[in-house]
């Protein structure tokens, strides 16, 4: 039960932050706005406000629905494979509720708006420039956690 209740607050917790700032930014900044919050870093980051209707970090712009099925999908089986994960494997149970609350938080923007809001601008000038969102972070930074939990095992 425990188990269980980690893995809700995780895709609760993530979900929560998620929608929190996309609504933040949707209703505070002007879609292809960018603001700079911290003027020394604007070369680098900033706050860009775009739709996204590909994948994670914006790859194949046309796939939406392919994208929110996939989602759908993936968190299914995740939740269904959830109980054979040891009890002792915090760091595989903790990465299964990232990805799971990041791929849940995109499929939302889908339903919701046709697209995923993006806000987080990334950028080396010249080299590359990127816009995505806190669920893309999650979902990255679940599948790194669980590929090095499961290479260090």
């Amino acid at each position: 039960m425990r188990k269980w209740l980690w893995l809700l607050l995780v895709i609760g917790g993530v979900l929560a932050i998620d929608q929190i700032t996309k609504r933040v930014v949707i209703e505070n900044v002007a879609l292809g706005q960018t603001v700079r919050l911290i003027p020394a870093l604007s070369p680098f980051f900033q706050i860009t406000r775009s739709q996204n209707t590909g994948a994670a970090f914006g790859v194949l712009p046309q796939g939406g629905d392919v994208f929110l099925v996939i989602a759908i999908v993936v968190v299914a089986a995740m939740v269904y494979f959830y109980p054979r994960i040891p009890a002792e494997a915090r760091l595989t149970q903790f990465a299964t509720g990232l990805i799971c609350g990041g791929a849940l938080g995109n499929a939302l923007d889908r339903l919701q708006y046709g697209h995923v809001v993006d806000f987080i601008h990334y950028q080396i000038p010249g080299l590359i420039s990127n816009v995505s969102n806190l669920a893309d972070h999650a979902l990255v930074l679940g599948v790194i956690i669980l590929f090095v939990d499961s290479w260090r095992q």
